[in-house]
């Protein structure tokens, strides 16, 4: 089982895929491996920092594309699919819808291109279930800029884009949810941390066990 987590920035994923983790630990006894993009590798963690770093002014947007495709790239092979392929489930905080609401989306990109990458590196890997995480955007960024004063000082590029980028995000996100109902399922990120974490296990659990 391959469960992905999206969002816009601050709309809670990581708090929520702690909980879950534990939870689905705890409750079911599934193995799982928690992971994220980017920089779920060692070799990606090199690359989430040129990718993160606010002084990354000058970042062309087709060198982000192919950094975040890299980076993807080493997590299928590293991390990913060893893991699916011993049986245990994979939790991922962002994968590919990230770049198609993100580089496509909120940039521009050629979809084509995006597409194309995401398939030459995902190795025929794709989610079984996406829970997206939506929030308003000024309820997101606001927490995120609140978590980044905390613990992550020049690490928030993407906060520091204009609000119509996290508009088109979170459209972006949308979209993809409507285009592809089966596997996306959408959590209202402004309740409260319990009450989101009751939501997303609600969601998960008719596949506990499969």
């Amino acid at each position: 089982m391959f469960i992905t987590f999206e969002g816009i920035e601050g709309c809670g994923k990581t708090t929520q895929i702690k909980r879950f983790v534990e939870r689905l630990e705890h409750e079911s006894g599934v193995q799982l491996v928690k992971t994220f993009e980017p920089g779920g590798t060692e070799i990606g963690s090199r690359i989430r920092k040129i990718l993160l770093d606010s002084r990354n002014k000058n970042l062309s947007h087709i060198a982000e594309l192919m950094l975040y495709a890299a980076d993807r790239a080493q997590h299928i092979e590293e991390i990913i699919l060893p893991a699916l392929e011993k049986g245990k489930w994979v939790v991922c905080d962002r994968f590919y819808d990230a770049t198609v609401a993100y580089q496509g989306t909120a940039r521009g990109m050629d979809m084509e291109l995006i597409h194309l990458l995401n398939d030459k590196v995902m190795r025929g890997v794709k989610p079984d279930l996406t829970l997206l995480l939506d929030c308003p955007v000024e309820t997101g960024l606001a927490r995120a800029l609140e978590r980044n004063k905390l613990s992550m000082e020049g690490q928030d590029r993407f906060e520091r884009e204009k609000l119509d980028f996290h508009q088109k995000v979170r459209s972006g996100y949308l979209e993809l949810a409507d285009r592809y109902q089966e596997r996306f399922i959408i959590i209202d990120a402004a309740q409260t941390q319990d009450e989101v974490e009751k939501e997303i296990y609600q969601a998960v659990r008719p596949y506990v066990g499969k």
